[in-house]
């Protein structure tokens, strides 16, 4: 494609994408008090060790009104990320034929367990973050949170860790269909684990190494998961050349 087509293109997959976000977030709207006590749970959790230091501060007039939106938005991204994630893959494989259209449904099938996995797992070491945070607030201080800081960081945090998750999968789908072979991904994998690492590090707030490790060996492993599909299509593929080969040879002969 031109680039002026590729252009269009993603337009329009932004369009649809941001489109299905939208109607997300208007069921996130109505969703935003549970969700809401869900998210400051750990700061209430951290609140409760403390005789009640801790609490979550609306600053401005506008800041609860702006943060259910916010919100709303971030509910939006993951009740609609079949949708969002199957426009990227739309673009990443514009001109595919009927048949290779169809691996859509296995890049789909794979990468919203994968995007809830990795958010779940952001989720779960969520908590212990929040808690050896707040520790650092010195014995008889409040620790009077900003909600707009708090909650931004815990949606960035989850959402993070979940297009993450997605990553290994973009990388055996254009794997599958010839744009890069598996040895362009096996010569980094030396950065790749630098990579997990660095983001774990940055992404999880807590001064321990355990936690850096618990986030970053997963994506790790479906980093080298990912690899060795691969490799295992790209013999497949030399294997049938090789047969069609054989063939042509025979028949010319």
């Amino acid at each position: 494609m031109p680039l002026r087509e590729h252009l269009v293109e993603l337009r329009k997959r932004l369009f649809l994408a941001a489109a299905g976000i939208a109607v997300g977030a208007i069921v996130g709207w109505f969703l935003y008090e549970p969700v809401f006590e869900l998210l400051q749970q750990p700061l209430l959790d951290a609140a409760a060790g403390r005789d009640g230091n801790v609490s979550v501060n609306f600053a401005g007039l506008a800041s609860a009104f702006d943060m259910q939106l916010k919100v709303s938005l971030f509910l939006g991204a993951l009740v609609s990320s079949p949708w969002w994630l199957y426009q990227l893959w739309a673009f990443i494989t514009p001109g595919l034929t009927t048949r290779e259209r169809r691996s859509a449904f296995g890049f789909l099938g794979a990468a919203v367990p994968l995007f809830i996995a990795g958010s779940a797992l952001a989720a779960f070491v969520l908590p212990a973050a929040v808690r050896v945070l707040t520790d650092f607030t010195p014995e008889g201080a409040s620790n009077f949170i900003d909600a707009q800081t708090y909650l931004s960081f815990v949606m960035r945090f989850v959402l993070a860790f979940g297009l993450a998750f997605v990553l290994p999968v973009i990388m055996v789908c254009i794997n599958l269909v010839g744009l890069v072979p598996a040895t362009t991904w096996a010569k980094g994998w030396r950065w790749a684990v630098l990579l997990a690492f660095v983001f774990a590090a940055v992404m999880t707030p807590t001064p321990d190494a355990i936690t850096m490790i618990v986030m970053a060996l997963p994506i790790c492993g479906l980093y080298f998961a990912a690899l060795g599909l691969c490799v295992l299509h790209d013999r497949r593929v030399a294997k049938r050349a090789s047969a069609a080969q054989d063939v042509e040879g025979a028949q010319a002969a």
